[in-house]
């Protein structure tokens, strides 16, 4: 395990130093400009926020509050930054930049932007929009939040992912084998297959371009709908997203007059298993089964439409 934690530090590290490089940061001054990498970054984060106090800016920036105060002390004397008096507190003072101030930040965005297109374009538009959702996807997973998401219809090709992402999640969270997969991709076939658009639906969760949910609707019988395979990423938990999948599942059995709605699941699937029951269902049947390489509780949940 140390090892892999090791190995993995490191390939964020070569990552490091190659997107540095890749952006020019580790050149003495940014941009060609007459200003350092940390003073273009007090001047953007003035840029961004109208009035802040230095100590603000070194908490924000992480910045020696002695090394801070000079930078300060330079853009006053080049008329770039003004001081005024705080309202809410007398001991400090509010920064922010002058009309001069702004037309030199200006101009450097419009360097640092010209030079961040030049690296998209050398690259096809495909693989830019790759490189945005990628750089979307390192955000979310470092910290940075961002709850939107859409539901829409199955596209060609979601198929395929839904089968590779339930396989994928429920090998590496339950230890199940390719019995599950197999399953998986049967459900998936026969939906294609027999799919009735006047009683049956799949809704697939998408997130910056990614597929992060699916859940499907299909007929049972004359009066029953079953509920099958819903699935939550593991970087998209939390959003709410199980819950709404489930709440328009049951909305679409009701208008496609079905009198009932039914499920089948096991039992170490606790997370989905409160999603169920706070929708209504409630357990109808359970029995023991060695599935999927395991010693597991087959559960059938149902509840009135």
């Amino acid at each position: 395990m140390a090892t892999t934690l090791l190995a993995r530090a490191e390939s964020i590290r070569r990552f490091n130093r190659f997107y540095t490089q890749q952006i020019g940061v580790l050149q003495e001054h940014l941009l060609q400009a007459d200003f350092s990498l940390t003073e273009c970054r007090v001047l953007f984060e003035l840029g961004a926020r109208p009035q802040m106090t230095s100590a603000e800016l070194c908490q924000l920036l992480g910045l020696n509050a002695g090394y801070l105060s000079r930078v300060i002390a330079g853009f006053e004397n080049k008329g770039l930054l003004e001081k005024t008096r705080s309202t809410t507190d007398a001991r400090a003072s509010q920064i922010q930049l002058t009309d001069l101030g702004r037309d030199v930040l200006s101009s450097l965005e419009q360097a640092s932007r010209g030079e961040v297109m030049d690296m998209l374009q050398r690259l096809p538009e495909a693989q830019q929009e790759q490189l945005i959702q990628a750089m979307k996807r390192v955000q979310v997973l470092l910290g940075a939040s961002d709850t939107s998401y859409l539901l829409r219809d199955p596209q060609p090709g979601d198929m395929g992912i839904v089968v590779q992402q339930q396989a994928q999640l429920y090998t590496r969270e339950y230890g199940w084998n390719s019995e599950f997969e197999a399953m998986v991709a049967e459900i998936v076939a026969h939906y294609l297959r027999h799919f009735d658009p006047t009683c049956e639906r799949c809704w697939i969760a998408e997130k910056d371009g990614q597929v992060i949910g699916s859940i499907f609707l299909v007929r049972h019988d004359a009066t029953t709908a079953k509920l099958r395979m819903l699935y939550v990423d593991a970087s998209a938990r939390g959003l709410g997203i199980g819950k709404r999948l489930i709440d328009e599942c049951l909305r679409a059995a009701q208008q496609a007059g079905y009198e009932k709605i039914m499920l089948w699941t096991t039992s170490v699937l606790t997370e989905a298993r409160k999603l169920y029951q706070k929708a209504g269902f409630e357990l109808v049947e359970a029995a023991p089964m060695h599935s999927f390489g395991k010693d597991l509780v087959s559960q059938t949940w149902a509840r009135a439409l």
